[in-house]
């Protein structure tokens, strides 16, 4: 008789249906990325994909699917099977996109089941090298003296940059003008040439231009002093407390996936940050490691959708 049902229950395990099978044993697991193959968040998950596989014991696959501010792969990963086979790596456009679109077909928050933040990358605040200050209280004076007649360049409307000058303008009270700009290269030309005064750029970004002293770094936008820029003070080092911007990347899962899955894939990311040949990889593309709890990396995008939606608010910003 024991026979018999030890071979019935071999028989129905046989029989269970796939999903009841140790995750992640079906099949490979995708990660989408909101921008094109070759751009920061793109490097940023093709750095950790390999490793965190190995560890899981699945390929993952990184898959591009760029288009209306990275909100394609947003929606696609919202509306997933909740299985833990498909995960999208999120960056600080994420919940920028929360505040400038009027509605989006998912919710930037509830419709997500956070994993862990990868990385930072570092903002600067950067001027013409001839602007007539060489810090923030410099800048803020200049611009107070003269209310309209500054300006600051970013690679966009809606942008991550764009937004974190407003933040700036309206912690300060100065009242500049924003000039966008069709990416990074133009931003940059509009520096060198006087044409802008100053912009919030991607440290990585202008590092050359600053080293040749072909335009000034002001402060950096970090709470904290960025490790490869220990000299630059930071905003809130010059008065602006409540400033803290930096670009980030986290990784996530549609909302409702299990918690044991999120947790796995969590520990198995910690383990991967960890790894100094790793946190090199992250250092070479201007990112610095940033590994949190899924409840951390939670609490990180409340706060950022909160904070870029009452700056589109304060500074009238037309939504899409």
């Amino acid at each position: 008789m024991r026979m018999i049902f030890a071979l019935a229950g071999f028989v129905l395990a046989a029989l269970a249906p796939a999903g009841a099978q140790e995750w992640p044993s079906q099949k490979p697991i995708r990660i989408l990325v909101g921008f094109g193959a070759g751009g920061g968040t793109d490097i940023v998950t093709r750095i950790v994909a390999q490793p965190l596989g190995e560890l899981l014991g699945q390929t993952i696959v990184v898959e591009n699917k760029a288009g209306a501010g990275s909100t394609l792969a947003s929606n696609e990963v919202a509306k997933a099977p909740k299985d833990g086979y498909t995960a999208v790596m999120l960056s600080a456009g994420h919940t920028v996109s929360a505040a400038m679109f009027k509605s989006l077909p998912y919710d930037s928050v509830k419709d997500f089941a956070p994993v862990a933040l990868v990385g930072d990358s570092c903002l600067v605040i950067v001027a013409r090298k001839d602007l007539p200050a060489n810090d923030i209280k410099g800048l803020v004076a200049l611009a107070k003296k003269d209310p309209g007649k500054l300006n600051f360049a970013s690679v966009g409307v809606g942008s991550t940059q764009h937004f974190s000058g407003e933040l700036l303008n309206q912690l300060t009270g100065i009242q500049v003008q924003h000039v966008p700009y069709r990416g990074t290269p133009a931003v940059v030309t509009a520096l060198r040439s006087g044409e802008a005064d100053y912009a919030v750029e991607l440290a990585q970004t202008v590092a050359g231009q600053i080293e040749a002293g072909e335009m000034k770094l002001l402060a950096v936008g970090s709470p904290q002093r960025w490790p490869t820029l220990p000299n630059a003070p930071t905003v809130a080092e010059q008065g602006v407390k409540e400033y803290a911007v930096v670009s980030w990347y986290g990784l996530a899962y549609p909302a409702g996936t299990p918690a044991a899955i999120v947790n796995k894939t969590n520990a198995a990311m910690k383990e991967v940050l960890a790894r100094p040949a790793i946190q090199e990889q992250l250092a070479k593309v201007g990112v610095i490691a940033h590994y949190t709890t899924p409840a951390e990396f939670g609490a990180h995008l409340d706060k950022e959708v909160a904070t870029w939606k009452s700056v589109r608010e304060k500074a009238n910003i037309a939504q899409n």
